[in-house]
């Protein structure tokens, strides 16, 4: 049994919070990059060279990348040999976000309640996943999320008969429809299989992959490859002003499903996919 005091966890969470929205994961620098290299309409070039600047005068002046500093979102994968002392996990959870926050002079962009709409003025509560995992180690991942991506989601329950062009089929319908609400060049989680709830899970957690990773299942890899590149030829482009540029990366996961359903969700995100990762 491994003990973990939960001040370590909070430090971490406050610290990954300003990180995420300062910096870039190293795979999204590069595919910005290569982006800039490939882009093919002068305007598209025009928007990703501005996305390179503003990326570059955040890391100088340690300024958030975007202004929507978004919704904490707190994956913890906790090792069963883990055991937390000095206070309630997730308080101490909380606890990072709202220093980070604060300290970080990051936006608070939370509200208390989803009609009345009073802000927190600290940006809790995040959105806290837990998984219990084999071992004594402990993986955190932040994932800050903006809503002008996040509210171009869209969670589609097909029939099983639908298949896998079903699945192609509302993956491209959700990015269609997005358009240039989700800030492209973008990046597409998708999840299928499991539940209702599930499968957004399955596409929340896929953004957070990185983009050189590829799934091992080899159906798996080629539908991500075959949607990346037809969701590039949408002409959406980069800022949704044309281009050969709407999409960075798309990743899949999925999960076993019932014998009646074929669950697919989507989940977007903007050009800088923001999330820090850290094992403890």
């Amino acid at each position: 049994m491994r003990t973990i005091p939960v001040s370590q966890i909070r430090d971490a969470v406050k610290e990954m919070c300003i990180e995420a929205n300062l910096f870039l994961t190293k795979d999204m620098e590069a595919a910005l990059k290569r982006a800039r290299e490939e882009e093919e309409a002068p305007l598209g070039q025009s928007v990703l060279d501005q996305l390179e600047e503003n990326l570059r005068i955040a890391g100088e002046d340690s300024i958030p990348i975007c202004q929507d500093t978004g919704m904490a979102v707190v994956f913890l994968e906790v090792g069963q040999d883990v055991h937390f002392e000095g206070g309630a996990l997730e308080e101490a959870v909380n606890e990072g976000i709202r220093k980070g926050y604060v300290e970080g002079c990051l936006r608070k962009s939370v509200v208390s309640d989803p009609l009345i709409r009073e802000n927190t003025k600290d940006n809790t509560p995040g959105v806290i996943h837990y998984s219990i995992v084999p071992g004594d180690r402990v993986r955190l991942t932040v994932a800050p999320k903006g809503f002008g991506s996040e509210n171009m989601s869209r969670i589609f329950m097909l029939k099983p008969a639908d298949g896998e062009e079903g699945v192609k089929n509302a993956v491209l319908t959700a990015v269609k429809e997005a358009g240039p609400n989700a800030c492209p060049p973008m990046v597409v989680g998708v999840g299928i299989g499991g539940t209702f709830e599930k499968c957004a899970l399955l596409a929340k957690q896929a953004l957070t992959r990185s983009l050189d990773q590829r799934s091992e299942i080899p159906w798996v890899r080629a539908m991500e490859e075959e949607l990346l590149e037809r969701i590039n030829r949408s002409g959406i482009g980069p800022g949704g002003l044309g281009g050969t540029t709407t999409a960075l990366g798309v990743n899949i996961n999925t999960y076993p499903t019932h014998i009646a359903g074929l669950p697919v969700a989507v989940n977007i995100c903007c050009h800088v996919n923001r999330h820090a990762v850290r094992l403890i």
